[in-house]
């Protein structure tokens, strides 16, 4: 499986991070001053950048973006622990960002903290989360966030024909942007028809599907729909056994992945108990 970012984030925001850093932050002084090293050996991080950036009246600082296909319930304690890692290591103040790209189940809300009580003691970290769905595709395109540009289709207002052949257009007048065509095809085809985002583009099918960037999102879609199903597999067999499973054992499920989740499809039909099971799942998740 691809370790990239859905949606190669690092290299989009690398594109114009001043533009970038403004926008999430809403600050029109901040300036990126470059954007630095993110592989922390204690967590795994995918879809992160993490800026170094500056403004008159907040001196020098951390931003992290979490970039995100769609929701993840797992995304609240990461930030956590990824914000207290760089701010470690760096020894700078963190402004953590998630981006969310696709909306959630109706009904989903999405947290903008971690927040946990344990034994008397609080553990927070707030952060700023900026749903794209809610963003207004026209403002987008009259004052051009450039590494927004591929994502218009999925924006406000943004699936209109009209709208996304103006948001190509203006890919195509940059040279920096020109190959990111496939990424803003790819969302293009969440609100139109396919045939009618070929004719939009001047492709034929085998130019999307040969394109990296198709290839990365098709495979992070395969791989949430495996987890998905393990997760159903798991809850069907603890319902059918022993009744509906408890929440805290949902959302323990909802922080698992694929190696952590395969087994545990087995253990809810064979161990004795609810007990016994809940004593496989991971501790502290």
């Amino acid at each position: 499986m691809s370790k990239a970012s859905d949606i190669g984030g690092k290299r989009l925001i690398g594109l114009a991070p001043d533009d970038w850093a403004r926008w999430v932050t809403q600050r029109p002084d901040v300036v990126a001053e470059e954007i630095v090293a993110s592989d922390f050996q204690w967590v795994s991080r995918e879809n992160d950048v993490l800026i170094r950036a500056a403004s008159p009246t907040e001196g020098r600082f951390l931003l992290l973006n979490e970039l995100q296909l769609r929701y993840d319930p797992r995304m609240p304690r990461r930030m956590q622990a990824y914000a207290a890692l760089a701010e470690a290591r760096y020894d700078l103040p963190v402004y953590p960002v998630v981006v969310t790209i696709l909306p959630p189940p109706a009904g989903t809300a999405i947290p903008d903290r971690h927040d946990l009580t344990f034994m008397g003691l609080q553990a927070r970290r707030d952060y700023r989360v900026l749903n794209l769905w809610e963003i207004d595709a026209e403002l987008v395109l009259r004052q051009p966030v450039r590494p927004l540009l591929p994502f218009v289709p999925v924006l406000k207002g943004g699936g209109d024909e009209r709208v996304i052949r103006q948001a190509l257009a203006a890919l195509r007048a940059d040279e920096q942007l020109s190959d990111i065509e496939p990424l803003l095809a790819y969302f293009a085809r969440f609100v139109l028809d396919s045939q009618l985002v070929l004719q939009i583009m001047r492709w034929d099918m085998a130019v999307l599907e040969q394109s990296p960037w198709y290839q990365e999102i098709i495979e992070r879609g395969i791989e949430r729909g495996r987890l998905e199903e393990l997760r159903r597999q798991v809850r069907h067999a603890l319902e059918r056994r022993f009744g509906a499973a408890p929440p805290e054992v949902v959302a323990t499920l909802e922080g698992l992945g694929i190696e952590q989740l395969e087994p545990l499809v087995d253990a809810a039909w064979t161990d004795d108990s609810l007990a016994a099971f809940q004593a496989r799942l991971p501790v502290g998740r």
